[in-house]
């Protein structure tokens, strides 16, 4: 009994063996290392062909990269060493240049991958993994030195600006958040479908009186509310533990009678109003100085939608529902984030014109339970009033609502 299983074993065995040995030869053997196509990638690559033509013309580089050969070049001397990569006995690596400028490509257009591998003649994989690289890169090389963590100074200038621009004092910031449009993960059910009825990750920025972003937290699940993400962020746990080194209360413009007032921030009707958060009064049939006030917020807080308005008009990207995974959607939006801010900081010679101090470090948002509700406290209250009484008396300007 033993011998007869033992020889059934060795026929299973042998029988395996001749399957294996016939799946080999029916397998299709690797003709070429690199496909004919992407060989004369040096000679019709469109890196190596039509961009060399578009440097020739200013206008048509700006449309095709969203910057101007300077900008280029000078992004590339920030980005350029980080992702270099080094020459094999098989193949040559790709040019720091050209890996930019897929990395630019892909943000301006939203294309997919296939389509950039194509247009540069290079491998899918190989565009799958140049662009989260060089987002990262981008994100690592300019956070410090264009949306550096504002100090107390920087919010005294930015306050300023608000002031002089905007007609609204001790604002430091418009705050808002964005839904970008995103192709649903695999297994994430409803984690990212928002109100709106798409799916998408949430980025929530403070802009400056200039359309510069100050401080982003990108990560947030689509289902959330704004203010939701806002009590879950870096920036709002911040904010209600007064870490933020804001500038100290001072008396509004000609209003010194009202008492010092905190410096504060300006939203809509989806945040909570806070002492240092304004949002505007709910209704429709208000008193005129309520109307006043919310036409004054109104006016400032609309620099914020401006900034979303010019970051998905400049980077394309933003047109479409992305396909990509959400960890490299947020290193994409990061890095047009602070590219936008690069572009705005730089002078006609292609220089820097202002520096930072330290990165504006914001963890990505995880699993968000349930909030608080947003009861306004008595402290935030009075603040709201004494800025619409300000507005309707010693801080009133000649074109807003009079009846």
């Amino acid at each position: 009994m033993a011998a007869v299983e033992l020889e059934l074993e060795e026929r299973v065995s042998l029988l395996y063996l001749l399957w294996r040995a016939e799946q080999r030869r029916k397998r299709r053997p690797r003709r070429t290392w690199v496909h004919q196509l992407l060989q004369r990638r040096e000679q019709f690559g469109e890196f190596h062909h039509l961009l060399q033509e578009l440097r020739l013309n200013d206008g048509r580089f700006q449309r095709y990269h969203r910057m101007s050969p300077g900008q280029f070049e000078d992004l590339l001397s920030r980005v350029g060493p980080r992702i270099a990569r080094r020459d094999t006995n098989y193949r040559r690596s790709i040019p720091p240049a050209e890996r930019l400028s897929i990395c630019l490509r892909f943000l301006a257009t939203g294309d997919s991958f296939r389509t950039i591998a194509f247009s540069f003649r290079v491998g899918v994989s190989t565009v799958c993994q140049i662009i989260p690289q060089v987002a990262t890169a981008i994100w690592d090389c300019l956070v410090d030195d264009f949306m550096a963590v504002p100090s107390t100074a920087d919010w005294r200038s930015i306050a300023e600006g608000f002031q002089e621009r905007w007609n609204f004092p001790l604002c430091c910031g418009a705050l808002d958040g964005k839904h970008v449009q995103m192709k649903a993960p695999p297994n994430s059910g409803s984690m990212f479908h928002n109100y709106k009825g798409t799916f998408s990750i949430v980025l929530l920025a403070v802009v400056d009186a200039r359309y510069r972003f100050r401080i982003i937290d990108v990560g947030g699940y689509g289902r959330t509310s704004d203010g939701g993400i806002l009590a879950n962020s870096t920036f709002g746990q911040a904010l209600r533990a007064g870490t933020l080194h804001l500038p100290p209360d001072q008396p509004l413009p000609g209003g010194e009678h009202r008492g010092a007032q905190p410096h504060v921030f300006v939203a809509d009707e989806a945040f909570p109003l806070r002492r240092e958060l304004m949002r505007p009064f709910p209704g429709r049939l208000l008193p005129l100085e309520k109307r006043i006030f919310n036409y004054r917020l109104s006016r400032a807080r609309m620099i914020v939608e401006g900034a979303f308005g010019a970051l998905s008009s400049q980077w394309r990207l933003y047109r479409r529902p992305m396909e990509l995974r959400p960890e490299i959607a947020e290193k994409c939006v990061k890095a047009t984030c602070v590219l936008h801010n690069f572009l705005c900081c730089l002078d006609d010679r292609g220089a820097a014109a202002v520096r930072g101090v330290a990165p504006a470090v914001v963890e990505p948002l995880q699993g968000l339970g349930r909030v608080a509700a947003n009861h306004s406290s008595r402290e935030a209250v009075l603040v709201r009033k004494k800025f619409m009484a300000h507005f309707s008396a010693e801080g009133a300007v000649s074109w807003q609502p009079k009846e």
